[in-house]
């Protein structure tokens, strides 16, 4: 994870509502703190800070675009865990490309393979 983008760039924890099954707080057997979601819906929550705007995550650390780190990395949600860095696992990804943007950072570019530096 030392060479994640992620570590310098934090714009989804600051873009979208962090939204998922409230199955995954810990009063229900998850990981989630229930001190840090609040309810969208009967069987739904969302991470504190991402229902208004502006979007801030509770558990981003640091400024947007600059250095970044979650606070409660190992007990993200499962909304967390399965949104990747553009390019991480070897496509682009929209959603991060549009959160970058809307904090005014590029889109990450794709790795450059071996062949195409020769």
């Amino acid at each position: 994870m030392s060479d994640s983008p992620c570590l310098s760039c934090g714009a989804c924890c600051a873009h979208f509502r962090v939204s998922f099954y409230w199955g995954e707080c810990q009063s229900a057997g998850g990981v989630v703190p229930d001190h840090l979601v609040e309810p969208i819906g009967p069987h739904h929550v969302a991470m504190q800070g991402t229902t208004t705007k502006p979007v801030r995550c509770v558990g981003l650390l640091g400024d947007v675009g600059g250095g970044v780190r979650c606070s409660m990395y190992e007990q993200r949600s499962s909304t967390c865990r399965e949104f990747s860095a553009s390019w991480e696992n070897g496509l682009a990804n929209p959603a991060c490309d549009a959160a970058r943007a809307a904090h005014g950072l590029p889109p990450i570019t794709p790795p450059v393979s071996p062949e195409r530096v020769a």
